[in-house]
């Protein structure tokens, strides 16, 4: 469903001889391919009172007022979800649990048109690390990870190995080569032991990370459910059988 954010604004002449009363009705509607907002405005320019107006005239003129703006929110809105029903359809699209995966959800970013790895297989992935718990702090990317040349070096490891933590496993296995995908892994499919890769590089990170995930005292408030939920954008490189 589409949703849209509507800003009302009356702003009233400061006197006589002064700017007339406006009213502002601000609408905006998101768009998912370009992560930014239309900004639609509709103002209206009511008739400037004189010093002999009436009080009986201004409450008609607010009466009027209310009415005419209840009536263009509704017209607004109305166009607003004609003018868009394509982007919102697009940001319909969910995250999709993964079959067998403990809970693992993901959503295609990019479809891939190579082979689909199996247990075994040699493969290279790219990726953003992601911790929930930390409004969505980047942890690790391999994008950072440079060689000589400065080109990303992917991370390789053999699927089905078990030194990589389950969820980009799961993941993985749902892939085609040339493919990206999100997933958010539940903290049963994360990391379990600060062993598990893969592993941030940089001392600090790696620091932040696992104190989260593994904080005792929240742990033993409960906050388990959450600490370690992990959001990973996977890039599936190449796989080598």
């Amino acid at each position: 469903m589409a949703k849209f954010l509507v800003s009302y604004t009356w702003i009233q002449g400061a006197g006589q001889g002064r700017e007339r009363d406006h009213t502002m009705i601000r609408c905006f509607a998101p768009v998912r391919s370009v992560h930014a907002f239309h900004n639609h405005t509709i103002r209206f320019v009511t008739p400037k009172l004189t010093a002999n107006s009436s009080s009986s005239s201004s409450s008609l003129l607010s009466t009027r007022r209310e009415a005419l703006t209840v009536s263009i929110v509704t017209t607004t809105l109305e166009i607003l979800i004609s003018s868009f029903s394509a982007s919102s359809s697009a940001a319909a699209a969910e995250l999709l649990e993964l079959p067998n995966s403990g809970g693992v959800k993901a959503l295609d970013l990019r479809l891939g048109r190579g082979p689909v790895p199996v247990d075994g297989d040699q493969v290279a992935i790219h990726y953003y690390g992601r911790l929930a718990a930390k409004q969505g702090w980047r942890f690790d990317s391999t994008y950072d990870h440079k060689d000589q040349s400065g080109e990303p070096i992917p991370f390789l490891f053999i699927l089905g190995s078990g030194k990589v933590i389950p969820g980009i496993e799961a993941a993985v296995r749902s892939m085609k080569v040339g493919g990206i995908c999100r997933v958010v892994i539940p903290p049963s499919q994360g990391y379990q032991n600060t062993s598990q890769e893969p592993i941030p590089p940089n001392f600090f990170d790696r620091q932040r990370l696992f104190t989260t995930i593994f904080n005792p005292t929240r742990l033993a408030n409960g906050e388990g459910s959450t600490l370690g939920t992990l959001i990973f954008d996977i890039e599936l490189v190449s796989l080598r059988h």
